[in-house]
């Protein structure tokens, strides 16, 4: 919910922007989710969903957000996901304002933000803070469809390393490009284990809990294969290590199919 994914809104009975520069200003600049599971956003204050939600009370504006995750390296069909959060949208107000300011300021700590939340906090500045209360939520990803119950979205804890995947996933693939293809050599009940050495191997998505990679040249047909890491990690450095494990495990395999030929 809070990566760098794009989001959109859309809203029952508001008509669509009429030029493309019109339409972003409906994407959220920014969004976190509050300990009470809902999604504070931030958009222009001139924007369609601002004005409509202006004077919205409870449940009388419905809305639906679309999360769209694009894989951050070059691959065909780069969309890793979709996922939509439908609620109820309504203003942040008064002396929630400045303490949702600073919440959505801590959860983007860069750049532009930091003025943005400094001027939420003062009175706006030309921006509006939203709150979707969820009511739904559902996710057609790379791992399967399926609906979210708003308890557990509320409870789900962020992934840490979310903020730094685009990054880690663009310097594995630029760096090791090698040690990727070899991962194949740990498929051993897949019948193109040996695809690796002859093909590319991209990485398209990192969690916790492991590693994703596509192998789109591989003799049958493409496919992704998930490698997971021993135990989840909770940080960079962590990672450095799991990755680090895998690796050896494949030249490790590697090494012994040499032997064997």
């Amino acid at each position: 919910m809070e990566s760098k994914a794009t989001a959109s809104l859309s809203i029952p009975g508001i008509e669509a922007a009429a030029t493309p520069g019109e339409h972003l200003a409906d994407a959220p600049a920014a969004r976190a989710v509050t300990p009470d599971g809902d999604v504070l956003l931030l958009l222009p204050g001139g924007s369609a969903a601002a004005r409509a939600a202006a004077y919205a009370q409870d449940d009388e504006l419905t809305c639906v957000m679309e999360i769209t995750d694009v894989a951050p390296v070059a691959i065909p069909h780069r969309i890793r996901g979709r996922a939509w959060v439908a609620g109820w949208l309504t203003p942040v107000r008064d002396r929630q304002r400045a303490a949702s300011a600073a919440l959505l300021a801590s959860r983007h700590p860069v750049g532009e933000l930091l003025g943005i939340g400094e001027a939420l906090a003062g009175g706006g500045g030309g921006w509006a803070l939203l709150r979707l209360e969820v009511g739904e939520a559902c996710v057609d990803d790379l791992w399967g469809a399926e609906a979210v119950e708003p308890e557990d979205f509320t409870t789900a804890a962020p992934d840490p390393l979310a903020p730094h995947e685009a990054e880690l996933l663009q310097h594995l693939h630029a760096a090791h490009a090698d040690q990727l293809r070899r991962l194949c050599t740990l498929l051993d009940d897949h019948p193109d284990r040996a695809c690796g050495a002859r093909g590319r191997a991209i990485p398209v998505a990192l969690d916790r809990f492991g590693l994703r990679v596509r192998f789109p040249d591989a003799p049958g047909s493409p496919f992704d294969a998930r490698f997971d890491f021993p135990e989840p990690v909770r940080n960079v450095s962590e990672l450095r290590r799991a990755m680090h494990t895998l690796f050896d495990a494949a030249a490790d395999q590697a090494d012994q199919a040499d032997q064997a030929d």
